[in-house]
């Protein structure tokens, strides 16, 4: 007879938590259900019966003192095993007790994507959009089953959703527990499936949701509408459904953070003198006042014409950055009016400096200071 301590893979003087933790690791590993080839069973009764022996202090005492290898069966060593194999394979009261699972399932949540305009953004907006989800079944209202007819009692099961199988051990009839597949775990069968879903409580249907779409949104923002996605099976509860927004281009404006930004191409002799002009904004005009000598990359800014933020309610700013615009074609009147000018204003030679990036780096990063 093998030792139980070499079965087990413990020393003699291990500790009973010891001593059962080892047997779980080789109870899952050569039990027949997991298991099922003839070396591994035996070696499951082996390991069965060294554990019956060593978790009961009294069999255990007697077989280190040279006693009987069969030791004795104690309370201790049967009670554990039936704690493990309930815990391994689905024995005991909990699985006698199992309840059969429900038809009515949650819905999936749903996603659509819906494309906005900047300006859509600086207030906020509203669409009604479509989405080809599940809805209710109106024929059979949810029950899966044709009108005037119910579920019955699957007869395999009893109702209960859950099939016993025995199982011999060394201990006996051991009896597990799983899904029934008659009724696949509901307990009840539908003898008269609803013919316009299939017995599935729900059909496909595109309907309109109503969405206010808040200010400040940006693309990838995502909008959460709880209880708007598809109907669960059997009439189970809405998911959620999720929006997607997507914010196009504008071919003048661009946006950072709150705040929207453009350039202004200015003539140079509106640059010199100063004027005041009028430009398109999202909302509406915008009044522009150009002081006399501005030079490019000069910014602008007009106080909360921007977006309305996503969380409160002071807008950002509209900031445009100024280019001076040097005109390429002169007739000889007005080159001969710069020549003159340029006489008498005895402007500095060209000098050279540090390099600059350029016209619209120099604007963004002026944006940025701003």
């Amino acid at each position: 007879m093998a030792d139980h301590y070499e079965v087990l893979g413990v020393s003699r003087d291990a500790s009973q938590d010891e001593i059962k933790k080892a047997y779980r690791r080789l109870a899952r590993q050569l039990h027949p259900d997991v298991n099922p080839g003839e070396d591994a069973a035996e070696k499951f009764k082996l390991v069965t019966h060294a554990y019956d022996v060593l978790s009961d202090e009294d069999s255990r005492r007697r077989y280190d003192m040279g006693g009987d290898a069969n030791g004795g069966f104690g309370a201790g060593g049967f009670g554990g095993f039936g704690d493990i194999f309930e815990t391994f394979f689905g024995a005991g009261s909990g699985a006698r007790n199992a309840r059969p699972r429900s038809r009515r399932e949650r819905g999936q949540d749903a996603l659509v994507r819906v494309n906005l305009d900047l300006g859509d953004v600086v207030f906020g907006t509203h669409r009604d959009i479509e989405v080809d989800t599940a809805v209710l079944c109106e024929t059979c209202q949810g029950s899966c089953c044709q009108p005037g007819t119910s579920p019955v009692t699957c007869d395999v099961c009893g109702g209960s959703g859950h099939v016993q199988r025995q199982v011999r051990s060394l201990l006996g009839n051991v009896v597990t527990s799983q899904p029934c597949g008659t009724c696949e775990g509901f307990g009840t069968t539908i003898p008269n499936p609803c013919v316009s879903c299939g017995a599935q409580g729900r059909v496909r249907s595109r309907r309109t949701v109503s969405l206010d779409i808040p200010a400040g949104v940006e693309t990838g923002l995502r909008l959460q509408l709880p209880g708007s996605g598809e109907i669960g099976r059997a009439g189970g509860p809405h998911g959620d459904l999720y929006v997607e927004v997507t914010v196009a281009p504008h071919p003048v404006y661009s946006r950072e953070g709150d705040d929207l930004l453009a350039t202004l191409e200015v003539s140079m002799t509106d640059a010199i003198l100063g004027t005041s002009t009028t430009i398109d904004g999202l909302d509406g005009k915008v009044e522009l006042d150009i002081r006399p000598g501005v030079q490019s990359g000069d910014v602008l800014t007009i106080d909360g014409r921007g977006i309305t933020p996503l969380r409160g309610s002071q807008r950002g700013d509209l900031r445009v950055g100024v280019q001076v615009v040097t005109p390429t074609k002169l007739d000889s009147a007005q080159r001969a009016l710069i020549e003159d000018f340029a006489k008498k204003t005895k402007a500095p030679a060209p000098k050279l400096s540090q390099f600059q990036p350029g016209l619209f780096s120099k604007l963004r990063d002026r944006f940025r200071s701003h």
